[in-house]
């Protein structure tokens, strides 16, 4: 494991503080997860925590930026959204299927009782954090194998 430093903007602590108790706790586990997996992928030693569009976001040197949140709006969920623009959500969707519940090219949704698949997730996550070195390559360098996925 690499050692990472987070480069944390204050107002991501206050607004997390704003969430619902078991919200913040689910939000924190997707934080967790994002910070993990990046200091697990070599070359990636530094990460940016910040608020876009009002919503925690994590940022790296030759990756897509990631954002979490919920919204009261539907009160019963959350989410990690990618650049809807980008190959992110549509290879996600390619390569776990209906392991995850999808908002069209921008989110992976949960549910507040969902148990997280963490070890896609964690791919999808590693996924976006290399996204320029890997944009190029069929299905951003996953093949789908009976055994799981790897890169080629």
């Amino acid at each position: 494991m690499n050692t990472l430093t987070i480069n944390q903007d204050s107002r991501v602590k206050e607004k997390f503080q704003t969430y619902p108790e078991a919200i913040k706790a689910r939000l924190n586990h997707l934080r967790r997860l994002i910070l993990e997996t990046a200091a697990e992928i070599e070359g990636i030693t530094e990460i940016e925590e910040t608020l876009k569009w009002g919503e925690p976001s994590y940022l790296v040197k030759r990756g897509s930026t990631i954002r979490i949140d919920w919204k009261a709006k539907s009160p019963d969920q959350y989410a990690m959204y990618f650049k809807c623009t980008s190959k992110l959500v549509p290879t996600f969707r390619e390569v776990y299927g209906d392991t995850f519940q999808y908002e069209k090219n921008r989110a992976i949704v949960f549910g507040l009782k969902d148990d997280i698949p963490e070890a896609e997730l964690k791919g999808c996550i590693a996924l976006a954090l290399q996204y320029h070195d890997l944009k190029g390559l069929p299905l951003l360098g996953k093949v789908y194998t009976p055994l799981g996925h790897k890169k080629y």
